[in-house]
Order: C-alpha cells, then sequence, then structure tokens
C-alpha cells in the first residue's frame, strides 16, 4: 500500500511526511528543502495515488481500505526504514492514520504533527464535522458515476488559492487516481468515525487547521485536542489561510509551526541526555561510596 519510499536530507532526527487523499509526496516540494536541510525526512506514495493502480485492483486491495490497514502498512514500512522516535506530519486522511499506528507502536513515534486531520466528516448531534450526511451521499454518487468531473471541480475548491501551480501539483495525482480506487477510498475516509482512536493516542501531538478550511474545520481540531488531552500532550496551531493544504497555499506558516515542534523534540531530546548523563554520574557516586563503605567494614584503610 505504499510506493516509491525514499529518505533526503541528513540528521540525527527523521521526519515521516505522509499525504492524504488524492495527493503523492509531490505535496511537500515547498516545504521539503527548508525540513531537509538538518533532518532526515522520508517521503513515501500511497498506492491510492496512480502508480500500480493495476497491481492493486490485482489484489483487489481497493475492496478493503481500512484505516487499520494504512497504520498496519505505515508501521512496516517504518520498521522496514529502520526508523523510530520520529516526527510523523500526516496530512488530512494520513493524520488519522498515524494516530492508529501510533497506538499499536508508540516507539516508532516521538511527536504527531496532525495537518488538516479529521476523525469524523459527518455532523451530528454532538459533533460539527464539517458535513451533512445528504452532502457526503451525494459526493459519493457523483465520484462513483463521473469522477474526472467531480474532480475538476473539487481540487480547485479543497486548494482554495487562485494559484495555478499549487491546483496543478494536486490535480496530477488526482486524476491519476482509478475511479474505482477514488470511490472505495473515499467511502472510507468520509463514512468512518475514527472518534475512539483519539482516547488511545499517548504521543505528543500538534494539530494544525487552516482557518478557512470547509473539510477539516478548526472546531474540529478543537474537538480533537478536547478528547485526546486526558492522555497526551495536545497542542493546536491555526493557519490564517484558506483551503485544505497549507503545504502548497501557506508553506511559510506551516513550517514555522514544525519549526517550533522540532525545536521543542529537540530540547526534550537534549534535556533527555543531560537527565541520563545525571543518572550515571549519581550511580557512580553511589558505587564509590558503597565501595569506600565496604573497605571500612573490612578494616581496609583508604
Amino acid at each position: 500500500m505504499y510506493l516509491n519510499p525514499r529518505i533526503i536530507g541528513s540528521g540525527e532526527r527523521t521526519l515521516v511526511l505522509s499525504h492524504g487523499y488524492g495527493g503523492s509526496q509531490a505535496i511537500w516540494d515547498k516545504v521539503l528543502p527548508h525540513l531537509s536541510r538538518r533532518n532526515k525526512v522520508l517521503l513515501f506514495d500511497w498506492d491510492f495515488s496512480g502508480a500500480d493502480d493495476e497491481a492493486a485492483e490485482e489484489e483487489g486491495e481497493h475492496c478493503c481500505y481500512t484505516f487499520s490497514r494504512f497504520a498496519d502498512k505505515l508501521v512496516a514500512l517504518m520498521d522496514e526504514m529502520k526508523l523510530s522516535g520520529a516526527v510523523y506530519v500526516g496530512h488530512s486522511m494520513a493524520g488519522m492514520v498515524g494516530c492508529i499506528a501510533s497506538v499499536k507502536r508508540p516507539d516508532l513515534f516521538s511527536h504527531l504533527v496532525l495537518v488538516g486531520a479529521s476523525p469524523r466528516y459527518i455532523n451530528s448531534e454532538d459533533y460539527e464535522g464539517g458535513f451533512d450526511e445528504s452532502d457526503i451521499e451525494a459526493m459519493l454518487a457523483r465520484i462513483s458515476s463521473d469522477f474526472r468531473g467531480w474532480a475538476e471541480g473539487f481540487v480547485p475548491l479543497i486548494v482554495g488559492s487562485p494559484d495555478p501551480s499549487a491546483v496543478e501539483r494536486l490535480a496530477r495525482s488526482f486524476f491519476a487516481m482509478d475511479p474505482r480506487v477514488a470511490h472505495a477510498l473515499a467511502c472510507m475516509i468520509f463514512l468512518g468515525d475514527q472518534r475512539e482512536v483519539l482516547d488511545a493516542v499517548a504521543v505528543p501531538c500538534t494539530l494544525v487547521h487552516v482557518s478557512r478550511d470547509f473539510a477539516a474545520p478548526p472546531c474540529v481540531g478543537r474537538y480533537m485536542q478536547a478528547r485526546m488531552a486526558a492522555r497526551c500532550a495536545a497542542a493546536m496551531e491555526t493557519i490564517d489561510s484558506v483551503g485544505h493544504f497549507p503545504q502548497l497555499v501557506a508553506p511559510d506558516e506551516l513550517l514555522g509551526i514544525l519549526d517550533l515542534v522540532l525545536g521543542a523534540a529537540e530540547e526534550e531530546e537534549e534535556e533527555e541526555g543531560v537527565g541520563a548523563l545525571a543518572s550515571r554520574a549519581a550511580d557512580a557516586v553511589v558505587e564509590e561510596i558503597s565501595g569506600e563503605v565496604g573497605l571500612a567494614e573490612a578494616g581496609v584503610a583508604t
């Protein structure tokens, strides 16, 4: 379920950049040069990005897409690349994939950055997800009957910017999807409910939402933050922009948040290192004192 993994850059810390529905690793191009200066950055494509639709169809994978299966594949990829303690940046559906993977294997993650993530898109009496159920049903019917026509209208809307280069970057990967795969995956995402997963996330988390994102509005982030607070340190940052793709439309603002996250992670690592040194020094003192006591008891002058 993943393709074309590659690591760019160098450094002691590793970032994993994971794209969402309709995207590819190319959506990170505007932030990659900065992030790879001081970090190892793992990029990859989910198989729905179009590069291997024939193989996916032969295996019938598009018929059984689940968030848990994507999480298992993410874990497998990180194990394959021999990663642990990584900062995971998951966009849109990949945010919840990262949450589930962190519950399965918390050792792989030091911090989750969830960009435009949502555990549930359909509104209910006690939850605001952004869409009425009838809206979701109409969208899924359109994807099923005329995916290309739907995508041509949806891509500029979801990007939210008149910048043709941003729209073109996303359109290439969107239009590369097999319509059947696109529909199956959309059903998984827009009809799913991953809210209970939030209760089990223990890895520190930063939620990033765009102020005018109709797909995952800031109210969703506030809900996630409140629900996750019982088990993990969950902070929320809001980018004053439009659309669902800040890495394309507001890359500098997103990088500012990521730099803060990475700086905090580096400080934590340094504090842990200092703590370990202090602990070892204290152990050495205890051993020395114990040794002197033992010699005194044995009647040996020191």
